[in-house]
């Protein structure tokens, strides 16, 4: 028996069978980790790669096959668009391997005396947007995966929709701005991309409608019966104490995005779950089913209560948390009894392809365009659209005052400080080297570097904070240390293995110690040893006296063999580098 749904253009037996041969076929094992089914008509699953656990993504629907079908697609969304591998610097030997990303990328030269972006890079519309104050450098460019300022600028080319132009994007800004908005995968080209596209309208107009706390009509429950397998969800919900508003928010029937939200009597919390499709039906299963993807009923009382500070809901940070988790805050304003706007039945239905240009006739009516990348050397066809005003995740000016290529050019020294031999200059250099890049003290130093850290190793753990701490240690600053030591213990203690936690308070307590010079270390060893272990002791005061340096951390070097979580990643990558020759060879 085959099972159709709205939206789909193949049955979910036959996507999910093709799938899990394809995965299996380019050697990816995939396993079904766990399953959730809080309410009837909503099951959500998480799968990941039992060889690269990192690598993991979750699928919703209104069944069991359909959640199986669903986080399956986005797999190969994430996989094709080299998503799971945004974060990440991909070692020196990808980095000056034959293509980097795909065999159809193209490399710009920087200039380094003139250090502005090359000639051949984005269009006039873009280069105003991404570059208005005309401050934006080469160097600004250079993605993250190779850090290879030697090869240039790494750019991808996006088919223009307006005139079907090719334009080249560099990579650095895909990976800054956009995240994973704008990705989409489908039984065909054309549902991939109706898809992505309602991706990228759901989440414009979600950020509207918070911003601007635009208060939305609700739906009349005669609208809201026709959809028995909706309502039986909603009404459990209601049942179990969760009073549940469903919301037009298609601004007048303009945008196909319907908003669903969930309060909390409990805690006096709410959260806001929006969806978008071209089909009310499909955007409104969508909107219910993402309340609950990964969720069970005892998780819905993280969330924050409704507010009336306007400047707090309508900041990009808050905007950010929406994107990351749904957790951000919205405003009260949103549930006012007379709505902004008129509640309109609307329905834009038709095949995947008319769905796909009534939606891309919006976007020009709005006077900006799409730029689509298609992919399909997995066999699957898959998409990553931008949409330049309306799909960025973070500002534009984030690719000058918070690029994550920032420690590009660190990298191979601050893998390496655990085994290096400095004098104590040296030290108290890379310490200020760190203060004037403006690091955040809780910035993590793996996100920084691009490292995917193992699971209980220091490296996991470790912030700016604390490596200063480590750098003032082995540079002899002791009030410095303690200083940072205190920070260690009062704000990431939290994170640490029981191990490292026992360290940093042993360190904070025989700095003291050090620094008092009334008392006689040797008549307080024992009492320490009682107190945090004779190994412990060992590793904080050799610290202070430098003969331990950067306790717990493993050096490395830009082969990256030295961590093995990463690794993984990157067998896991060479897997995929190996299907897109493949294919390119065709």
């Amino acid at each position: 028996m085959k099972t159709f749904i709205p939206g789909k253009d193949a049955a979910l037996e036959e996507s999910i069978e093709r799938f899990q041969n394809k995965l299996k076929d380019l050697g990816f094992n995939i396993e079904e980790a766990s399953w959730l089914n809080p309410v009837p008509n909503v099951w959500s699953v998480h799968i990941r790669d039992v060889d690269a656990p990192m690598n993991f993504t979750n699928g919703k629907g209104a069944t069991k096959k359909a959640a199986l079908a669903s986080a399956l697609g986005e797999y190969f969304e994430r996989l094709s668009t080299n998503y799971f591998y945004a974060d990440y610097y991909l070692d020196e030997a990808i980095a000056n391997s034959e293509f980097v990303h795909y065999p159809n990328e193209k490399w710009f030269p920087v200039d380094l005396e003139e250090n502005l972006p090359p000639e051949g890079i984005l269009d006039e519309r873009l280069t105003q947007f991404y570059d208005p104050t005309l401050e934006l450098l080469g160097t600004d460019l250079i993605d993250l995966q190779s850090s290879n300022m030697k090869r240039g600028i790494c750019c991808l080319p996006f088919e223009r929709q307006s005139d079907k132009e090719t334009v080249y994007i560099p990579m650095n800004i895909i990976g800054n701005l956009y995240v994973s908005n704008g990705m989409s995968a489908g039984n065909t080209r054309t549902e991939a991309r109706t898809q992505g596209l309602s991706e990228v309208f759901e989440r414009a107009i979600k950020n509207r409608i918070i911003a601007e706390r635009i208060s939305l009509p609700e739906i009349p429950s005669h609208v809201v019966e026709r959809f028995p397998g909706i309502k039986a969800s909603i009404d459990t919900l209601e049942a179990e104490g969760f009073p549940i508003y469903c919301y037009d928010a298609s601004l007048g029937g303009k945008y196909p995005v319907i908003c669903v939200v969930l309060l909390n009597p409990t805690n006096s919390t709410c959260f806001a779950s929006f969806g978008a499709h071209p089909r009310f039906e499909v955007a409104f299963e969508r909107t219910v089913t993402e309340l609950l993807q990964g969720r069970g009923l005892k998780d819905l009382d993280v969330f924050p209560e409704p507010s009336f500070d306007n400047e707090e809901v309508s900041d990009h940070h808050n905007l950010e948390t929406h994107f990351i988790d749904s957790s951000g805050l919205i405003s009260w304003d949103l549930f006012k009894a007379d709505a902004d706007y008129e509640f309109v039945d609307w329905n834009f239905s038709g095949t995947s392809e008319e769905e796909f240009n009534h939606l891309l006739a919006l976007l020009h009516e709005e006077g900006t365009d799409a730029y689509i990348a298609d992919y399909d050397h997995l066999g699957v066809d898959c998409c990553r659209i931008i949409v330049p005003g309306w799909s960025e995740i973070y500002p534009v000016e984030e690719l000058i005052e918070a690029n994550n290529n920032v420690a590009m050019e660190l990298r191979e020294t601050l893998l390496a400080l655990p085994k290096v031999e400095w004098e104590a200059e040296q030290y108290a250099e890379m310490f200020h080297i760190l203060e004037e890049e403006g690091f955040d003290d809780f910035n993590r130093l793996y996100e920084i570097v691009g490292l995917v850290p193992q699971a209980g190793n220091a490296w996991q753990t470790l912030r700016i904070g604390e490596l200063k701490c480590l750098l003032a240690l082995a540079g002899g600053d002791l009030e410095l240390a303690l200083e940072h030591a205190n920070w260690c213990v009062d704000y990431n203690v939290s994170t640490y293995s029981a191990e490292r936690a026992r360290f940093f308070r042993c360190l904070v307590a025989s700095l003291k110690l050090a620094l008092d010079e009334e008392r006689d270390p040797a008549q307080f060893k024992p009492a320490f040893e009682r107190m945090f272990g004779e190994e412990t002791v060992a590793a904080a005061w050799g610290s202070i006296e430098g003969t331990v340096r950067f306790h717990g951390l493993t050096a490395g070097d830009l082969s990256m063999t030295q961590f093995p979580a990463h690794q993984k990643l990157l067998a896991s990558y060479h897997k995929l580098q190996a299907a897109k020759k493949a294919h390119a060879q065709k």
